[in-house]
This record gives C-alpha cells, structure tokens and sequence, in this order.
C-alpha cells in the first residue's frame, strides 16, 4: 500500500492518478446511458457495436501521432489537455439526433480518448523513473476507482436524472475543475530521449514489445467488452430489470479491479510481473466461468473475480513497455498501449456482432477464450526470459 500513500499523500502523484480515475468517471457515466441511447435512435446491437467502431477508429488514427505530439508538447501539458477535450467531447452522444452522428461523434471522443491514455500512462512511467517508485498499478487503480465513481455512484442518480446531458454534464465540470486544480505539479514534465544506436530499430526489442501488445490487446479488449455490455449482458442474459441492480456487474468488476491495482504494486515488487500476469489470466478465466453461469449471484461474482484478475494484468504490462531498454517511455507505452487501447474498443463492437450472430453468451465466451490465449501468451514470455 506505500504506493497508495504516496499517491495520497503527495499532489505531484496524485494529480496524475486522478487523471486515470477522471477518464473512467466520464466512460463510466456514458456506459450507464447506452442503453437509452439504443432505445432513442431505435438501433439494434449490431449497429450500436458499429457505432463503437468508429469510437475504435478513431483511437487507430490517434496511436500513430500520440507519441509525436507529445514530444512536442510536453507529456504534462497533453495530459491535462487531453483529459479536458475528451471531457467536453463526451457530452455529444448524449444530444445526437441520429445515427450518423452519433458515429461522428465516437469518432471525435475515439481520438482524445487514445491521447489521453497514451499521455497519461507515459507520464507515471517518466515519474517512476525520475522517481525510483511503483505507482504505475495503483494510478491504475484510480482509473477503477473512477469507474466506480461513474457507474456506481451514477448508478444510484441515474433515477433522479431525467435528462443523460444534465446527468453527464455535471460529470465533465466535476473532472475539468478537479484536474485544473491539481496539474500544476506535472504540467510541465517531459519525456526523457531514448539515445538510439546509429542502426534501424532492433528487431530484439520489436519481439517482446509485439508480445505485451498482444496481451495489453486481449486483456483491454475485454475490459472495454465489460464496461459496454455488462448492464446489458445483465438485462438481456440474466434477465434482471431494474436499472439499479443490472449495473452491479459492473460495479463489482471496478470495485474489485481497484482493490487489486491498489495491492497490485507492492505484489509486482515480490513476486514479479510475469507471475502475477499469469495469475491475474488464471483468476480471471474463473471469473469468465462463473459469469457465464447466468444467475444473479454467479454473474456478479464473476465479474468481482474478473475485476481481481486483470487488475494486474495492464499496469504491469505498461510498467513493462516503459522500461524496454532502447526505447523511451512515451515510445514504449504509445506501442504497448495504444494497441491495447485500441483492443479496449474494437472489443464493443465485435461482442456487438456476436451477439447479433447468437447472444450476449456468445460474446463473453469470447472473452474466456481470449484470456485463455493472453495465458499461453505470457507462459511463452516467461518461458522466454528463464533462458
């Protein structure tokens, strides 16, 4: 917990974990409304899972010049700037008047949303280094705790908002404030330059880059399937009709995920970052297995234990990529990242197409498969590393 006190108990540790909590009070406040919106624009899951794609798309355009524009900018300053445009930009899916422009829309948030992320994760890492500390895992947890915030809080108002701009609009002044007031520590950071070798990029340091993006990919990919399709998958699957208990899935699924990431820190010193990915993908496929049992207790459950697994699973990745010898912070977690960011949202419409195919079962025993494949993944990297 040294990592949670230290995030606490100084700003210049705080005001960057509170950007992850902000992105995911935002997200989380949305999630709670996509039904509505379904209903609103009479769309059915495959067109909503399209619509997603464009949020998707626009984090691909994004992942190439994040890192460019954060040389140029300062890592600090796109931080706080990214946290600020994705914001405002959140508000529009709540208004569109129709379908096109709700994709548009998605689009738009797609690429601050890829921005802030990137810029974000690239700024602990630099504070990690600069610092000598662990406090990669529990900003992490703030980005859980944010989720919590949105949609378990957001949860218990979303009665006493008839209006899903009003609801989303006191969320984006929440986060812009509170951020504005505590950036002044890390605005100005910047990422260090990585010194190159005169040759093209190494094709050893590509490999193990290219395997943490597949599991950052697959393990994302369902985060993002979970805090889009949970309170569906609880409405349509395990057959629960009121609004408040059909978004506990996931609200045990952010509530556990930020308790992981708050001890995550100091498990990683102990036993390493290999080990807890593997048992981070074990917990979890149990988790899958028990949400797919399909009653009330199991489900929530499951998705508890979900939260537990992958709480590790994404920090540790990061943490990783940002210390790839050759290559800097912003470059290593822009690769790592950006591409699981990417995974975080094409995940929403492709569950979208399964469950068009058959049902929202269907989907999430896509999930279980993927956090099977993230397993054998990481054995093989450890299995690598020991030689």
């Amino acid at each position: 917990m040294n990592s949670l006190y230290l995030i606490v108990t100084k700003l210049r540790y705080f005001g960057p974990a509170w950007v992850f909590a902000s992105l995911n009070i935002i997200t989380g406040t949305w999630v709670l409304y996509i039904p509505k919106i379904r209903s609103k624009l009479s769309i059915d899951d495959a067109q909503l899972g399209i619509a997603l794609f464009c949020f998707a798309l626009g984090t691909l355009v994004m992942i190439p010049l994040a890192s460019l524009i954060i040389k140029k900018l300062g890592v600090g300053k796109v931080t706080i700037l990214g946290i600020t445009v994705f914001s405002l930009l959140f508000l529009m899916p709540t208004v569109a008047t129709d379908y096109i422009i709700l994709c548009i829309v998605l689009f738009m948030v797609g690429l601050s949303s890829c921005l802030t992320d990137i810029a974000m994760n690239a700024l602990v890492s630099e504070i990690e280094q600069k610092d000598d500390i662990h406090i990669m895992s529990a900003s992490h947890g703030f980005f859980s705790l944010g989720g919590v915030i949105g949609a378990g809080i957001g949860s218990l108002l979303i009665v006493y908002f008839q209006v899903p701009f009003v609801h989303m609009l006191f969320a984006t002044a929440f986060v812009i404030i509170t951020n504005l007031l505590v950036c002044k520590e890390y605005i100005t950071i910047k990422v260090k330059s990585e010194e190159r070798s005169k040759k093209s990029f190494d094709l050893t340091l590509i490999k193990p880059l290219l395997r943490l993006t597949i599991i950052a990919f697959l393990i994302m990919g369902s985060e993002g399937a979970i805090e889009h399709w949970s309170k569906l998958y609880m409405q349509d699957i395990v057959k629960i009709s009121s609004e408040k208990i059909s978004g506990f899935g996931f609200v045990a699924f952010s509530v556990m995920m930020t308790l992981g990431r708050f001890f995550g820190d100091a498990i990683s010193k102990y036993f390493g970052s290999l080990a807890i990915i593997i048992g981070g993908c074990i917990i979890s496929a149990f988790g899958f297995l028990a949400v797919l049992g399909t009653t009330l207790f199991l489900t929530i459950t499951g998705f508890g234990l979900v939260g537990l697994g992958f709480s590790v699973i994404i920090p540790e990745s990061f943490r990783l990529a940002g210390k790839t010898k050759g290559v800097s912070s912003a470059e290593g977690i822009s690769f790592v990242a950006g591409f699981g960011y990417l995974g975080f949202l094409i995940s929403p419409p492709f569950l979208g197409f399964l469950s068009k195919i058959d049902s929202l079962k269907l989907s999430f025993t896509a999930l279980l498969v993927a956090t099977l494949i993230a397993l054998a993944v990481t054995f093989f990297i450890s299995k690598r590393a020991s030689k």
